[in-house]
C-alpha cells in the first residue's frame, strides 16, 4: 500500500479515536450533571438543553485539532478547515442559546402564576420571555456576522460597507419599517407593562387572554378556543381593554326590562340571596337599582362583583337566570306587558277612565273647544278622514 494512503488511513483512525474520546468525555460530564441535577433544577435543565450542542462542538473541535496536527498538506486542507470553523461557530452559538434557555427556565420556575394576585409575576414572566427572544436574535445575528467575517472577501468589503453605513441604514430602515416597528413595539410592551402574559383583554370586540407575546406579534387565546394573532404595534396604536391591568377583580351588570308593577325591594332581596348562595360572588358589590323608565317598562340593573373575568361571566348568567325564574314563579305580573284599554261611545273612541270628565277631552268643554271637536270629528260625531 502506498505511504500516502497509509497516512490517510492513520489520519482517519486517529480522528475517529479523538472524536470518540471527546464525545465520551461529554457523555460522562452529562451523566455527572444529571446526577447533580436531582438536587439543583438549573443543572437538570443544563443537562437537558446543552447536551446535544456540546456533543457537536466537542466533535468538531476534535476533528479540527486532529487535522491541524496530523493532516498532510494539500489543496483540500484549507477548505475543510474553513468549513469546520464555520460549523464550530454555529455549534458554539447553539450552545450559547441553550445556556440562555437554561437561565430563562430557571427564572420562570421561580415565578409562580397560580396565585390569586399574580400581576407582578405575569409582568416578570413577559419581560423574561421577550428578553430571551431578543438575546436569541442578537446571538443569531452575531453568529452570521462572525461566519461571514471568516471569508477574506467579506473582511475586505467591511471597510466600504462601514463607509456607506448611513445609506444602507436608511434603505434597510425603509424596507423593514413594519418589521422594525413591531420589534420595537414588542420591546416597549415588555417594559411598559401595558399587557402581560395571561392578561384578560378585549380586542377587536373579542374577549380572551394573552397567550404569547413575541417581538413581532401577540397571540390572544379567545374564549371559544380560537387564536387571534395581532402585530405588537397594534397594542401601541389601537385602544383596547385590559381587564387585569391592576387587579383581576371586576364588576359586571345584569339588566332586565320589567313591568311597572315589579316589586323592587323583593327583587333586591332575591338578588342578595342568589349571590350569597353562589361561590362565584366575592362579597364586594351587590346593588340593584331602577336605572331607566319608559312609558311601558322600567329597566332594573343589578351590579355584582367577582374575583376574575371568567367567574364574573358565569355569575352574571347565574343572576340573570335566577331573577327571571323568580319573577316568573312569584311575580308573573311584573314581566313585560303591553296594555290596551279603550271604550267607545256613540262610535267615538274616548278614554275609558275619563268619559265623564270634561277636562279630559282633547279641546276642553268650552264653546271654542266644542267647535274644534266638531271640525275634527264631523257633524255626526264620527272622525273626519283625510
Amino acid at each position: 500500500m502506498p505511504a500516502y494512503w497509509t497516512d490517510v488511513l492513520l489520519l482517519i483512525g486517529s480522528t475517529l479515536a479523538v472524536v470518540a474520546l471527546a464525545i465520551l468525555a461529554v457523555a460522562l460530564l452529562h451523566r455527572l450533571i444529571q446526577r447533580l441535577g436531582r438536587r439543583a433544577r438549573i443543572l437538570a435543565d443544563l443537562a437537558r438543553r446543552a447536551y446535544r450542542p456540546a456533543q457537536f462542538l466537542a466533535g468538531l473541535t476534535a476533528i479540527q485539532l486532529s487535522l491541524l496536527l496530523g493532516a498532510p498538506g494539500g489543496d483540500w486542507r484549507e477548505p475543510v478547515l474553513h468549513g469546520l470553523g464555520l460549523a464550530q461557530i454555529a455549534a458554539g452559538a447553539w450552545l450559547v442559546i441553550a445556556l440562555v434557555l437554561v437561565f430563562e427556565d430557571t427564572a420562570l420556575a421561580r415565578i409562580r402564576l397560580d396565585q390569586a394576585d399574580n400581576r407582578q409575576a405575569r409582568r416578570m414572566h413577559t419581560q423574561i420571555t421577550l428578553l430571551r427572544r431578543v438575546a436569541v436574535a442578537v446571538i443569531a445575528v452575531l453568529t452570521v456576522g462572525a461566519m461571514l467575517m471568516t471569508f477574506p472577501g467579506a473582511r475586505a468589503a467591511g471597510t466600504s460597507l462601514l463607509a456607506s453605513a448611513g445609506v444602507i441604514g436608511a434603505i434597510s430602515a425603509l424596507a423593514a419599517q413594519s418589521l422594525l416597528g413591531n420589534v420595537f413595539a414588542g420591546i416597549q410592551i415588555a417594559f411598559s407593562d401595558a399587557i402581560r402574559i395571561e392578561d384578560v383583554v378585549v380586542v377587536e370586540k373579542e374577549w380572551g387572554r394573552i397567550e404569547d407575546i413575541t417581538l413581532t406579534y401577540v397571540v390572544v387565546h379567545l374564549w371559544d378556543d380560537r387564536r387571534l394573532i395581532l402585530p405588537t404595534s397594534y397594542f401601541m396604536k389601537t385602544p383596547f381593554e385590559n381587564w387585569t391591568r391592576r387587579e383581576s377583580q371586576l364588576l359586571g351588570t345584569v339588566e332586565l326590562d320589567l313591568d311597572w308593577t315589579v316589586p323592587v325591594e323583593a327583587l333586591r332581596a332575591e338578588l342578595r340571596r342568589a349571590l350569597e348562595a353562589s361561590e362565584l360572588w366575592d362579597g364586594r358589590v351587590c346593588v340593584l337599582q331602577v336605572t331607566q323608565t319608559t312609558n311601558t317598562l322600567v329597566r332594573v340593573r343589578a351590579l355584582v362583583s367577582a374575583a376574575d373575568a371568567g367567574s364574573l361571566w358565569d355569575l352574571r348568567c347565574l343572576v340573570r337566570e335566577d331573577l327571571v325564574g323568580w319573577l316568573r314563579e312569584h311575580h308573573a305580573e311584573a314581566l313585560p306587558q303591553l296594555r290596551l284599554t279603550q271604550a267607545r261611545t256613540n262610535g267615538r273612541a274616548e278614554p275609558a277612565a275619563a268619559n265623564d270628565d270634561a277636562d279630559a277631552r282633547l279641546f276642553g268643554d268650552t264653546p271654542d273647544g266644542r267647535r274644534r271637536e266638531h271640525a275634527f270629528s264631523g257633524p255626526a260625531g264620527n272622525p273626519v278622514e283625510s
